[in-house]
């Protein structure tokens, strides 16, 4: 049973689960600080669990959609291991749908309970189940390779939005920028990830290494990582943030900057690990300087 249990939480791919766990507070932290622990715990720890089922279910989603692809790309996942039946999977996806949309009419009662604005709440999610199903089902974004990839990111930084509006607050500047960053740097890694994918992928997605050459495509990640140092830097240019503190993100900057060495050497690998590490060291990053 135990090595069961672990199949079905290698499924929902823990390692993504954690980041989305980590940026629904916050957004809420972001939007307003301290606060949010003080007044709103129970409302943003419900919506972390909503993020986490619904991440789980996309992951599974994804995981049902590649089990072919996987025999090749990636055996050792629990589908193509055989380890997890593709009825069983299916089952375990509509297990967590309920569970987050649960979660989400939680939150929705709290607010309305509170008279605060809940409308941005459902909205992001609506707008992320459409994404979520129009990336794996019709009209299947995810084979569309460009398409599919802004798709995703649009739902890894709506995630920071998601946890602003959980405590109402969904107008807050730091927020949107901070969502910016995690934007930006997820579509970077998820075109390196097609460059690394690329073999495999043919013949069945039609992705930005295999239009434009992976050159090209690693290229063009590095111009979009570019962009997220804009939004990283403009907190600290605008506010809410003295320009000094920018020293916080030295790590993050530092992380991104040096990516082109490995990126023109073709370390798709690498690159894509750091990637993620930098987008988490960037929300460090903005933590600090609200407490010093």
């Amino acid at each position: 049973m135990s090595g069961k249990v672990r199949a079905f939480l290698e499924l929902m791919r823990l390692k993504n689960v954690f980041l989305a766990a980590i940026t629904v507070p916050l957004g809420a932290h972001f939007a307003i600080g301290n606060e949010w622990f003080e007044n709103y715990l129970p409302e943003v720890l419900i919506q972390t669990l909503a993020v986490i089922f619904f991440i789980g279910a996309g992951n599974t989603m994804n995981d049902i959609k590649d089990s072919e692809i996987d025999k090749t790309a990636h055996p050792n996942r629990p589908i193509p291991s055989q380890r997890i039946g593709i009825h069983e999977a299916k089952k375990f996806t509509w297990a967590l749908w309920t569970l987050s949309i649960t979660c989400v009419l939680f939150g929705v009662f709290r607010l309305n309970s509170n008279d605060m604005q809940w409308h941005p709440l459902v909205m992001i999610y609506v707008l992320a189940v459409g994404l979520m199903i129009s990336y794996d089902h019709g009209p299947k974004t995810k084979d569309s390779g460009l398409i599919g990839n802004i798709s995703i990111s649009i739902m890894v930084g709506a995630v920071i939005l998601y946890g602003a509006s959980s405590v109402a607050s969904i107008t807050s500047t730091l927020a949107w920028w901070t969502a910016g960053v995690v934007f930006f740097t997820n579509l970077a890694r998820e075109i390196i990830k097609d460059c690394q994918d690329m073999e495999s992928d043919e013949g069945i997605r039609n992705t930005m290494p295999m239009k434009h050459g992976l050159a090209n495509s690693r290229m063009a990640a590095y111009v979009i990582i570019m962009a997220s140092l804009v939004c990283l830097y403009v907190p600290y240019w605008k506010g809410p943030f003295e320009f000094g503190q920018i020293f916080f993100q030295i790590p993050a900057i530092m992380t991104l900057i040096t990516l082109n060495r490995p990126l023109y050497e073709g370390k798709d690998a690498l690159v894509a690990g750091r990637i993620r590490a930098a987008m988490l060291l960037g929300l460090i990053g903005f933590i600090i300087p609200m407490y010093v």
